[in-house]
């Protein structure tokens, strides 16, 4: 297994840290103030995105997991691409997209745990929706969706999520929440993604949905445990 860095101040960081990173990254666990599904609600309802923070360990393991995918793969959607999703490189939607609707066909899509997830409390579930095809957004507004995107992601959300909870539970639709983060806030700009979160799920059915189990969080060698040392890509 390649040896990860601990200390996130020991090598400049794998992305711009923002304000609130640095914030947080002063802070210890003991003081951090996860989010709960009401917080989540107001910033994704007011699209205060740039809000979302992690827990100040899982962070700095963050930052640390980052460098040495980068070290290893050249870039995280490499990483991903390669090892958690195993889609081609230099995905084209063009010819590689069964359908060229978003969300239409299920082999142009994959739901995964979010292995880095916001903090949140322990009975929320951050998912994350990876997707081959574009999904449209505004360039005026910063990279927010327009209006058919938004109702594009609500109906997959609906049919893929709120229709399965029904079966269990009579809130089914208060279980689920989803965003996508503006392309200036994405860390994996190269590859279409949307965040879900559902609230008080099990997890049998979290793993129907991504076909994998948990993973444990604040371990900077997520994703790395069966990773090759290759040579660097540039």
């Amino acid at each position: 297994m390649p040896k990860v860095p601990t200390d996130p101040e020991s090598a400049p960081a794998p992305f711009q840290l923002t304000a609130l990173d640095r914030e947080i990254l002063s802070q210890t666990d003991e003081e951090y103030i996860s989010h709960d599904w009401e917080n989540l609600k107001d910033i994704i309802a007011t699209n205060s995105l740039h809000l979302f923070k992690r827990k100040p360990s899982d962070l700095a393991n963050y930052i640390s997991w980052s460098t040495a995918i980068k070290s290893l793969y050249g870039t995280i959607t490499n990483y991903i691409c390669l090892e958690r999703l195993r889609w081609p490189l230099n995905l084209d939607p063009a010819t590689q997209c069964v359908d060229p609707t978003p969300f239409a066909d299920s082999r142009d899509y994959r739901i995964l745990r979010n292995d880095w997830p916001y903090g949140v409390t322990p009975d929320i579930s951050h998912l994350v929706v990876w997707v081959k095809n574009a999904i449209p957004v505004d360039e005026q507004t910063g990279g927010d969706l327009t209006p058919e995107s938004r109702t594009s992601i609500d109906e997959f959300v609906h049919r893929t999520f709120v229709v399965r909870l029904e079966e269990e539970f009579p809130d089914a639709k208060a279980r689920v929440m989803w965003f996508k983060n503006w392309t200036a806030l994405q860390s994996v700009r190269s590859l279409e993604h949307i965040h879900v979160l559902v609230r008080g799920v099990p997890d049998e059915i979290i793993f129907e949905w991504t076909g994998e189990p948990a993973r444990k969080l604040s371990d900077p060698t997520v994703g790395l445990e069966n990773a090759p040392i290759p040579t660097p890509v540039v």
